[in-house]
């Protein structure tokens, strides 16, 4: 119920719905969608039909009351975000919300809105500050997300200097693999959070052109408009991320490829080493009976010398370029 621009729990009991200015039904029963279609002459949409991708199917008005669904997400103080709809129904100044999961700002809103007066005095000022309240809540997850990858990136750029070893030897197991699924859980997170300001973003142009029609107060289409503009603020602001850890992404492969092509190298510096000595070894283990050297009686020695002397000039001729 509405007091003096506060927002006050009614009473539990039928008989107080009608005085109600917001309804919420979480995870609402046949029971409780029958008397909301009772009471307000609207039909409650089914949690299948929420789920629609049309947008015929969640921006619509029926027998006067306007339908606006959106998506929303839950456990927000993790990257394990969890989706759904959240359809608001406005209805004769009276504002329905059906949902079946979690999100918090319909927890944190109303304990604040019970406590200082908000403006809220019908269902149309109560759905705008409940907006803004998920919008709030949506810009606190996009600024951590922008901390942890910030993390992220002063951890790869400074994977070089600080490459871990085992006995002066690299590592086996790079933790740039670790970076790669740290990155997908934050590209994942960003995905939804982006898919859900594009709900927000055509809920708020869709509840701009019905609070017009309602020609309602000069302040409520005001905050309308700040809703707008703040919802695209932070949808630019998620495309940016977006497009920041597919950067990251790349750089770390990156890092990854360098990494095998160091192990690669040493390998292909090996066979440069050791293909003289093999030649040299392959043609003194033929046995032909006129091979003169194998009556030298120097000559194992002298082999030995000479593949010691063909495998270490190529290997100081690569310290000597630095390809070492």
């Amino acid at each position: 119920m509405a007091d003096n621009g506060r927002l006050l729990r009614a009473p539990d009991g039928d008989d107080q719905i009608d005085r109600a200015v917001w309804v919420d039904l979480f995870q609402p029963t046949p029971d409780e969608e029958r008397l909301l279609e009772t009471k307000f002459g609207v039909a409650v949409p089914s949690r299948e039909e929420m789920e629609e991708i049309e947008i015929s199917s969640r921006l619509y008005t029926e027998d006067g009351a306007a339908f606006m669904t959106a998506l929303l997400p839950s456990r927000t103080d993790t990257d394990d975000v969890v989706m759904g709809a959240v359809t608001f129904v406005l209805a004769r100044d009276k504002l329905v919300t059906v949902r079946y999961h979690a999100p918090r700002a319909f927890d944190t809103w109303p304990q604040r809105a019970e406590k200082v007066s908000v403006g809220c005095s019908d269902g149309q000022s109560v759905l705008v500050g409940l907006l803004d309240a998920i919008v709030d809540r949506l810009a606190d997850v996009l600024e951590r997300l922008q901390r942890d990858i910030d993390t992220t990136s002063r951890d790869i750029f400074s994977y070089s200097e600080t490459k871990p070893t085992v006995g002066g030897r690299p590592k086996t197991i790079s933790p740039l693999q670790s970076v790669i699924e740290q990155i997908g859980r934050k590209g994942a997170l960003v995905s939804n959070i982006g898919n859900s300001l594009m709900t927000l973003r055509r809920l708020a142009g869709f509840l701009t052109q019905v609070v017009s029609e309602r020609r309602n107060d000069r302040e409520l289409r005001g905050r309308v408009r700040t809703l707008v503009r703040d919802v695209q603020s932070l949808s630019d602001h998620s495309e940016f991320l977006s497009q920041k850890i597919t950067f990251l992404l790349d750089a770390t492969l990156g890092m990854i490829n360098i990494e095998q092509n160091a192990t690669i190298r040493i390998f292909s510096v090996l066979a440069v080493v050791l293909l003289p000595p093999t030649l040299i070894a392959s043609i003194y283990g033929m046995n032909f009976r006129n091979m003169p050297e194998l009556g030298w009686r120097y000559g194992y020695p002298l082999a030995l010398a000479t593949m010691v002397i063909v495998a270490v000039l190529p290997y100081l001729f690569f310290k000597w370029r630095r390809w070492l």
